[in-house]
């Protein structure tokens, strides 16, 4: 892996009261909320956030995404979520891992894939364009 990167990052998210349910645990559907939350601080490492992807004339729809659910997320509670890129030859694939910022307990592990679309011609890339590699520190500007 190239130095030029750092390949993860972290975000810290308390429970808030609107995301959880009657049990006081989070509602399934916020987690994708909390992993776009972390997927954005990680893009911005790299300067290829939404914006910039769109500059560059592509656009990366989540098309898999996977939790394991393993502990709750509970009101108050405060958590740490870090993002990881494990894949960018063909796709972006995004792990998660959620834990306790008390304790230091792993809650959950998910993963999103995205790949990259021209927005010229709506066309689904097969290899990651060239702008991300150079994001990434792999090929020179």
């Amino acid at each position: 892996m190239n130095d030029k990167v750092e390949l993860n990052a972290e975000v810290f998210i308390d429970i808030p009261f609107h995301d959880v349910d009657l049990m006081r645990v989070a509602w399934h559907g916020h987690y994708a909320k909390y992993m776009e939350i972390a997927r954005s601080a990680l893009l911005d490492k790299i300067d290829y956030n939404y914006p910039q992807m769109e500059e560059s004339g592509y656009v990366w729809p989540v098309i898999d995404m996977r939790v394991r659910y393993a502990h709750p997320l509970r009101f108050m509670q405060k958590v740490k979520v870090i993002a990881t890129l494990v894949e960018w030859e063909n796709r972006l694939k995004i792990a998660y891992l959620f834990e306790d910022t008390e304790s230091g307990k792993r809650l959950t592990k998910a993963y999103t894939v995205q790949v990259a679309v021209d927005m010229e011609n709506h066309e689904m890339l097969y290899v990651s364009p060239n702008i991300l590699f150079r994001k990434l520190g792999f090929l020179d500007e």
